[in-house]
């Protein structure tokens, strides 16, 4: 679970780090990308942990808020889904003039949201 947490901080971080204020973006690299623990965190930054864990969870509200509103990490996700099977199908010939056109109009449909 922490893992997930940490890929997902660190995606959605990619995605609206230019977002975030320069001390959460700090924060956030450092300890999700960087692995820092929230006592180097506070010692780097002359606060306390608890400066820092707070910073931390309301930062990532925010990032998840950023998604809800905006999905451009799982409108991303999509794209790359519906690009690999394309360019899956047109390797192996399987070229249904039918299906591609669906995919095309999903892909319109992303950019449409």
């Amino acid at each position: 679970m922490e893992l997930e947490k940490t890929n997902r901080m660190n995606e959605l971080f990619e995605c609206y780090s230019t977002l975030l204020t320069e001390k959460q973006m700090n924060y956030m690299e450092l300890y999700y990308a960087d692995d820092y623990s929230l006592g180097e965190i506070a010692d780097e930054f002359n606060v306390s942990r608890q400066a820092v864990y707070d910073n931390i969870k309301r930062t990532g509200k925010i990032l998840e808020d950023y998604e809800r509103k905006l999905h451009l990490f799982s409108d991303f996700v999509m794209r790359e889904t519906i690009l690999e099977a394309m360019k899956t199908r047109i390797q192996a010939g399987d070229i249904d003039p039918q299906w591609l056109l669906e995919q095309i109009n999903e892909l319109q449909d992303l950019d449409e949201d």
